[in-house]
């Protein structure tokens, strides 16, 4: 096996593994450092290794074992066991923990640990990123347009906080649910976004895995909330936008619009199951039952997979669902994607009104400058077209969407 087949299969396995080899640490071991620190040392180690030894057949009980032994080491060196009963069980106790939830899953206990109501709203999502997701410090802190010093702070008091409060590692009670799962349903969607559209610009720029273990886990609280609307709706959501992934990068690894894209290379099983969800929350909406903000999203998406060609896109549904939205989120990037569907009803001229009207909240958002620049390009303002390009293409870290910008402020005349 070459060097690069080496390397190649080390970054699946990081994509793949990370979350399964910090759950399984955590469930043991009971603190999120040590979990953390043991699985990064293990495929550090694996970096070493492999290229000498070859990939395992195995790669993630390798890793496990190794991680394993690695957090065993440091509770040694620390000296963190006065009771030595204790430190055996520890040690030596490799026999599987009966089930304790419902649904019997360590990634799912992870993500209800780091998503606590005892820490904040965006603490939550950035741990849960971190330990769940596998992202880096400098990812996450794209991801939330802060300075890496202040994400990795944030981090690491929110496992100080985990630890002192003695926060427990499980699913919560079915009565505790409701209240915890809006923070859940926020970290898989951020999770998910990050898979569908990576910030880092040394890694893919799609990436499977964190879609797939979004949907996967989306799956699972379904399972434990069917009646949920926000549940049904987020996983409707994902899985119309995963539908379209085979036809969203091309061979040459660039972007492809949305309204570029071969619609035949999309998923139709996925589709469908898709708007099977819309349609019944649909239902539960004309029964008196308002949507929420997920709902609303799988609906606009909905829309646009329904369309045979992006000319048959019902715009004005489409602008009727953004509005209600607003309502419900009047947050800038929402007020930034309606302003594209009023581009399509009521000219580039209105929209890019809009648009900048934005500019104080989403200078250092690479979407709005990219959205402006494509609106002055529909108006004949090249110069300033080029211009925002240029800002979108600076602060874009994703290399498929580096590659479209380029081209298409290249095709300015």
């Amino acid at each position: 096996m070459s060097d690069a087949d080496v390397r190649e299969a080390i970054t699946r396995a990081h994509h793949e593994e990370w979350a399964r080899v910090v759950a399984s640490l955590t469930r043991r071991f009971g603190d999120l450092d040590i979990a953390e620190e043991a699985a990064a040392e293990a495929f550090a180690t694996a970096v070493e290794r492999w290229p000498a030894d070859g990939v395992p057949p195995n790669p993630g009980a390798w890793l496990t074992t190794t991680a394993n032994r690695k957090a065993i080491d440091r509770i040694r060196r620390e000296n963190k066991r006065d009771d030595k009963h204790k430190e055996a069980q520890v040690l030596y106790d490799d026999d599987p923990p009966e089930p304790v939830d419902a649904i019997d899953d360590d990634r799912l206990r992870l993500i209800f640990t780091c998503c606590h109501p005892a820490l904040a709203m965006e603490t939550r999502v950035a741990l849960t990123l971190r330990m769940v997701g596998g992202l880096t410090v400098p990812e996450i802190a794209r991801a939330f347009l802060v300075a890496e010093s202040a994400m990795g702070q944030r981090i690491t008091r929110a496992k100080a906080k985990i630890k002192a409060a003695r926060i427990p590692y499980r699913v919560p009670s079915a009565e505790d649910l409701p209240a915890r799962v809006s923070g859940v349903l926020a970290v898989l969607f951020l999770v998910f976004n990050e898979g569908y559209l990576a910030t880092g610009s040394d890694t893919d720029p799609v990436r499977r895995d964190l879609t797939a273990e979004a949907i996967r886990l989306a799956r699972l609280i379904r399972a434990l909330m069917p009646d949920d609307g926000e549940v049904a709706g987020l996983l409707a959501l994902m899985l119309l936008i995963e539908a379209r992934r085979p036809a969203r990068v091309s061979a040459s690894g660039e972007l492809v619009a949305l309204g570029e894209q071969d619609r035949g290379a999309w998923d139709a099983t996925l589709v469908a199951e898709g708007h099977r969800l819309v349609r019944e929350r649909l239902a539960a909406a004309a029964a008196g039952v308002a949507p929420g903000r997920y709902q609303i999203l799988a609906a606009i998406n909905a829309v646009h997979t329904s369309a045979r060609d992006v000319r048959d896109t019902d715009w004005s549904q489409v602008l009727a669902l953004y509005d209600q939205l607003v309502r419900l989120d009047p947050s800038p990037i929402i007020a930034l994607n309606r302003a594209i569907a009023v581009a399509e009803l009521d000219g580039p001229d209105v929209a890019l009104a809009a648009v900048n009207r934005l500019e104080d909240k989403l200078a250092g958002y690479h979407a709005y400058h990219a959205t402006r620049a494509d609106l002055l390009r529909r108006l004949g303002r090249s110069q300033q077209s080029r211009a925002a390009y240029d800002k979108a293409i600076e602060l874009a870290g994703n290399t498929a969407e580096t590659a479209y910008l380029t081209r298409r402020r290249d095709q300015l005349r």
